[in-house]
Parts: C-alpha cells; sequence; structure tokens
C-alpha cells in the first residue's frame, strides 16, 4: 500500500489559472475551420466563430489564449488582418503547408473570440520580421484610449473602445525559426522592442520575454542576466516527441514517453535555479507558453497541419505534466498547451459539423478546480515501473480553494497494476469526498462516430475514517478527488 500525505497546514503558492492556459495557431486546421469558419458558414456560429467550440473551452473555464504563434507569429503582420475582409491581404503561410492565408480572422476576431471565452487574451509580436514600430503600433491599435493614428484606425474599423490586453510576448522562438539568433543577440532586441510596449490609458502589459528551447540553459542565462529587469515572464518550450501516431504504440513505448513528460519537473527545477540567481524576489514568471505531446501527423493528412490523434497515454502525459506545473507554482505562472483545436496535443477535434473532445480535453475539465486555489504540501511513495525506461508509478498534487474544497489528483502510470493508496490529511476536516476518475485501453482514442470512448466518470471506491481515506486506483488512470 502506498501513503499519500496531504498537509492543509502548510500552503506554498498560488496555482496561476493561466497554468490552464492554451495556444492557438495559424497552423492547419486549427484557427480556420477548427475555430472560425465565418459569419455565413452554415456551421451555427456566433460572429463566424463555431458555437460549438466556444461552449466547450468555456467549460474548461479557459484562463488565457495565446496568438497568432508560434512561428507563424514571426511572419505576422497585423496590419494584413484589419479592415474589410474583401481587401485584406492574402499570403502564403510558408511554415506549415504552403496554404493561403486570406487574414479573414486577425485582430478583431481574436478579441472576439477571447470575449466569447471570458478568458485574457495574449498576443505574440513579431521580432523576426517586424519592425519596432510595426509592434508599437499594435499595442497602441489594441489599448490606446484617445486621439492617436492607431485609435483612428481602429474606429474606422468598427471598435470604438480599447481592448484590455495584459499579456504580451516579444517575439518567438528567435532561436530557432523567430530569426536563428544567439542569446546574446535576442537579449539585444528583447531590450529594444520591449521598450516600445506600452502601457496607454489604464492598460497595463506584462511582458513575455522569449525563452530557452528545452534544456539550454545558457539561454535563460544569458536572458536573465542581460534582460530581467525589462521583462515580467520568460517562456520555455518543451515538447514530447514520438515517431510514431498517437495510437500507435508499445508497451515499451508507453513509458519511453511518460518519462520524456516526467523531464518537465528536472527541467523546470533547472531553469528556476538560474532565473533565482538574478530574481531571487520571484518577479519574472516562467511561461511555458508551448508544451504537449508531438506524434506522427494522422496518414492521408497534410504533414504540415500537425494533426494528429489523441489518447488515453496523452491524457495522463497532459495530467501528470499539469502535476508538476502545479507544484513549481511559485514560478511557472502560465502554461499553454499546444494546441486548441486539431493541432499536437489538442483538446478538440472538427470535421465539418462534427466535434469530438479528446481525452486531454477531460483532463483540463477536472483539474479546472486548480485554478486558483492554494498549493498544498503533498507527497505520494512510489515505485519505479517500466524497464529500460524507469519511472514513477504514481505522480500527484494537491490544492485548497477559497471556498474550502480541497483538490488532489493523481495519475497511475502503470500498464497493467492498481495500487491501493492509504491518504492521510493534515489540517483538514474531510466530510465527504467525490471523485471522477478517466481511464481506459491504454491506446484508447475519441473519433466522429465514437466520441465517447474515453471521457471522465464517477469513481465510488473511497472508504473513509477519521484522518482520511483509502482507495485503490486502477491502472493507466487518472483520479480527481474532492473533498469539503
Amino acid at each position: 500500500m502506498s501513503k499519500l500525505t496531504v498537509n492543509a497546514y502548510h500552503k506554498i503558492s498560488r496555482i496561476n489559472p493561466n497554468i490552464y492556459g492554451h495556444f492557438s495557431e495559424h497552423l492547419g486546421r486549427c484557427i480556420y475551420n477548427g475555430i472560425y469558419v465565418g459569419e455565413k458558414s452554415s456551421i451555427p456560429n456566433t460572429n463566424g466563430i463555431r458555437n460549438d467550440v466556444v461552449k466547450a473551452l468555456k467549460d474548461l473555464n479557459i484562463p488565457v489564449l495565446r496568438w497568432p504563434g508560434g512561428c507563424f507569429a514571426d511572419e505576422y503582420h497585423w496590419k494584413d488582418g484589419i479592415g474589410d475582409k474583401s481587401n485584406r491581404k492574402r499570403i502564403i503561410n510558408s511554415n506549415w503547408g504552403g496554404v493561403i492565408e486570406d487574414n479573414s480572422f486577425g485582430t478583431h476576431e481574436f478579441m472576439e473570440l477571447c470575449r466569447q471565452l471570458g478568458c485574457e487574451p495574449y498576443i505574440n509580436g513579431n521580432v523576426g520580421s517586424g519592425t519596432v514600430q510595426e509592434m508599437q503600433e499594435w499595442i497602441e491599435y489594441i489599448t490606446m484610449d484617445g486621439e492617436s493614428p492607431m485609435a483612428s484606425s481602429r474606429i474606422l474599423n468598427g471598435r470604438q473602445a480599447p481592448w484590455g490586453l495584459k499579456y504580451f510576448a516579444v517575439g518567438n522562438e528567435n532561436w530557432g525559426c523567430g530569426g536563428n539568433m544567439t542569446a546574446e543577440r535576442y537579449a539585444e532586441e528583447f531590450r529594444r522592442y520591449q521598450t516600445y510596449v506600452r502601457n496607454y490609458s489604464e492598460n497595463k502589459i506584462y511582458k513575455i520575454a522569449c525563452g530557452a528551447n528545452s534544456s539550454d540553459y545558457h539561454w535563460t542565462d544569458v536572458l536573465m542576466r542581460e534582460a530581467g529587469q525589462y521583462m515580467d515572464g520568460l517562456s520555455l518550450h518543451q515538447y514530447f516527441w514520438s515517431q510514431k501516431t498517437a495510437s500507435d504504440f508499445t508497451a515499451d513505448e508507453w513509458y519511453t514517453l511518460l518519462k520524456d513528460a516526467l523531464f518537465m519537473d528536472e527541467l523546470i527545477q533547472i531553469h528556476k535555479g538560474i532565473m533565482r540567481r538574478y530574481d531571487p524576489g520571484f518577479k519574472v514568471g516562467l511561461i511555458v507558453d508551448e508544451w504537449g505531446a508531438w506524434h506522427k501527423v494522422e496518414p492521408e493528412t497534410n504533414p504540415g497541419f500537425l494533426f494528429q490523434q489523441n489518447t488515453l497515454r496523452d491524457a495522463v502525459l497532459a495530467a501528470s505534466v499539469l502535476n508538476i506545473f502545479n507544484k513549481h507554482s511559485d514560478r511557472v505562472q502560465m502554461a499553454n498547451i499546444a494546441q486548441i483545436v486539431n493541432v499536437l496535443q489538442s483538446v478538440i477535434l472538427t470535421e465539418g459539423e462534427r466535434m469530438a473532445l479528446t481525452p486531454t480535453y477531460y483532463v483540463f475539465e477536472m483539474y479546472k478546480t486548480h485554478q486558483g486555489a492554494a498549493l498544498l504540501e503533498s507527497y505520494v511513495e512510489t515505485t519505479k515501473i517500466g524497464e529500460e525506461n524507469a519511472i514513477p508509478n504514481l505522480n500527484e498534487s494537491a490544492s485548497l480553494s477559497a471556498d474550502g474544497v480541497m483538490t488532489i489528483t493523481l495519475t497511475n502510470m502503470s500498464l497493467d497494476k492498481a495500487y491501493e493508496i492509504d491518504a492521510d490529511i493534515l489540517g483538514y476536516q474531510v466530510n465527504k469526498a467525490k471523485a471522477e476518475i478517466l481511464t481506459g485501453g491504454m491506446a484508447d482514442h475519441n473519433t466522429f462516430d465514437d466520441p465517447s470512448r474515453v471521457s471522465a466518470s464517477g469513481f465510488n471506491d473511497i472508504k473513509m475514517y477519521d484522518t482520511g481515506f483509502m482507495f485503490e486506483i486502477p491502472p493507466r488512470s487518472v483520479l480527481k478527488i474532492s473533498l469539503n
């Protein structure tokens, strides 16, 4: 039997709701057909945005949405996406499939999407092929309340009042598709560009610098040393790669991918250590604004569209990584899974009028009660599983909401073993417990013809006692327990 201990006496940090953020790029069918179908579409929509997708995302309490990229951001010129749609510039999306981008989804449409979702917009500016003036004018266009050239342009385009914009990134992957810069060069560029990301009227922007690719610790060191005083957040990108399609894997490959995902803990620890040297007061947040499983695309789909299925393995991966983010919420202030619809580890798939929720969707739905809650000290006893790719069998996090509800989330990464858990709860009177579970076959996934094969369901196998409770967690599962 494994011991799970949760100490409600020790509240460590606040879990920023933005850890449960999402990412939308002009890539494949993420924006077009996935989110935006246009006002004239037969698919039910509001101002061109799919009603079914909006409802599903609102049910997740989605806190923040990143746009327009990704690599697309550093070739995106925002003025191409405003004004009369019939006059908007048509361009080639050279990063993703070489398809025509008609710019019918631009700044106004993105801000309308965020309005419908009730989430904060997070906009990624163009450093790679853009100019300081272009970035400064975009901020002015969005946030200026008063008389100015860009405010006047916005009004002519149908928006009288400015929008609120809290999160803005100065470039994306500038070590790669955003310009192939050195850390030293980008630090200089960031210092220059961010100067003109100004706060107009009552709007105050949280400035995010392009951070490291995975374990490029030199990049973090240089950025914090040379530009840390000018930023509010520093990004980090980390993908978990496989060479096969999402549903084609062996038992060994189940453990291999999960081992890669659990590396996120060590990765964050080291980046945090570097950041602490320059920022001991934790002023600069770590923003993991691209993360997730990256599989081979599905057969007979455009390789540049990055369309992949999403199985129970991906759900267990997502749950484990979110537990890690929770446990590092002293420094991790935002995370954005890649990507929201039809691309990489998406939470929603669409095909014409049809929509399916992925196993990863249900993880975000189960975990949403962590948003804004206090991270609690917690620990679970583990054993090593897998052969060459030894990983712990269990992974957990726990939080306490302002209204007194304790949430415990736990993953069992074993393919074939259930584990008995004895949970000891300190500093909290447990009156009742409610639980739900996500489980199934290791490669189970949802399709448009079978959209509910993998979904969360009630879990009743909990035995209460004075200071805690006992239960058995099945193999290949994500479990959420709510206590009050």
